[in-house]
């Protein structure tokens, strides 16, 4: 087995190319393709990085696995999708991320089953890159559809956890859940103790390398917000007033609009460009009520 970690800074996300060496297989994780607000056009530069990575290794990408429909980036699954033939992955509660946000822009046309991705994933399923097999954790609490990838001693955990100093993911999305995120953070520190856990996000200080990696006996022992002595109810109330604080991510009425549709472009109009919708002056809360 062989990982990769790949730094996508704009958006301090992690993507990772996971392959089965001898059988020339690989997967892609959460891959990027950056988004520029003010042309509206993206750059897939960086994903083109892990596709040449891949390329001169020999191996295949067989699959894009997805740990959630994320708020901060725009993923490059449909790209890759298009250009090596991956299949694309995600949880199986991602319907229930499209039946929300489909309220959010309006988009009754919208097919909310599931079918612009290729599988829709449960807790325990396995599936193979080469003879890798690689399980499926359900992780809900950051969002509905948040899962963690289990392979060999490496678990891919999305924005479930951050380094220890970071603490854990926000809740205070649509679906997110304080009191889950408590139990999958319990799942994911029961792991053995030498478990790598690949993260998802860093944000380090300018001249300190980003982390994309941490031990789970390391996490377990000192990540900031939850440890073996912290209660449900401590981190339930510590989550909630640390999410009362938090701006919504820039990009997240972009990303996940693209994201729901597993990074293809929404639909063309009559002109043939494509448009995103963004609400004007109305919160998502508004739109949910």
């Amino acid at each position: 087995m062989k990982i990769r970690s790949f730094y996508e800074l704009e958006s301090g996300t992690w993507s990772y190319l996971l392959a089965d060496e001898a059988k020339g297989c690989a997967a892609i994780i959460d891959p990027v393709w950056v988004y520029d607000t003010v042309s509206g056009c993206c750059d897939d530069g960086f994903v083109q990085a892990i596709i040449s990575s891949a390329d001169r290794e020999g191996w295949n990408i067989d699959w894009v696995l997805e740990t959630h429909a994320h708020a901060d980036h725009i993923t490059a699954a449909d790209l890759v999708r298009r250009q090596c033939g991956a299949e694309v992955a995600i949880g199986q509660r991602i319907t229930e991320i499209q039946r929300t946000f489909g309220r959010v822009y309006h988009m009754p046309e919208m097919a909310k089953d599931g079918s612009q991705f290729d599988r829709l994933l449960s807790d325990g399923e396995v599936l193979m890159v080469g003879d890798l097999e690689v399980t499926v954790m359900e992780a809900p609490g950051h969002t509905h559809d948040s899962v963690v990838y289990l392979a060999g001693d490496a678990a891919f955990v999305g924005d479930t956890l951050f380094k220890p100093g970071s603490g854990t993911a926000r809740c205070d999305f649509p679906g997110g859940d304080a009191s889950m995120l408590y139990d999958t953070v319990q799942k994911i520190h029961a792991l053995p103790d030498g478990t790598r856990l690949f993260l998802c996000h860093d944000y380090p200080d300018e001249d300190v390398a980003a982390m994309d990696m941490v031990l789970v006996q390391d996490s377990r022992a000192n990540n900031i917000h939850i440890n073996p002595a912290t209660s449900r109810e401590q981190f339930v109330e510590l989550r909630k007033s640390r999410d009362r604080g938090l701006g919504m991510p820039q990009l997240i009425l972009s990303a996940i609009q693209v994201n729901i549709l597993a990074g293809a472009a929404p639909q063309a109009e009559a002109n043939g460009a494509s448009y995103l919708k963004i609400p004007f002056n109305n919160s998502i809360a508004a739109l949910l009520e």
